[in-house]
């Protein structure tokens, strides 16, 4: 069988921490901030650190290069 690509989608989106974790950005702040809560939207900045379970679903495509 041929070798599996890497998701390109994946290779724009997400990043691996040192420890191997893998960083990704806050999802939902592209519009309709206007009506979202101040908290919600200051919490959203920056980059979070994915669950483990989310984890193992994405390095099945971002780490086959």
């Amino acid at each position: 069988m041929p070798k599996l690509k890497t998701k390109s989608g994946a290779k724009k989106r997400f990043r691996l921490t040192a420890s191997g974790r893998v960083r990704a950005g806050s999802a939902g702040l592209r519009h309709g901030m206007r009506k979202r809560p101040q908290k919600r939207k200051r919490q959203g900045r920056g980059t979070k650190i994915l669950s483990s379970a989310d984890e193992k679903r994405i390095k099945k495509h971002f780490l086959t290069r």
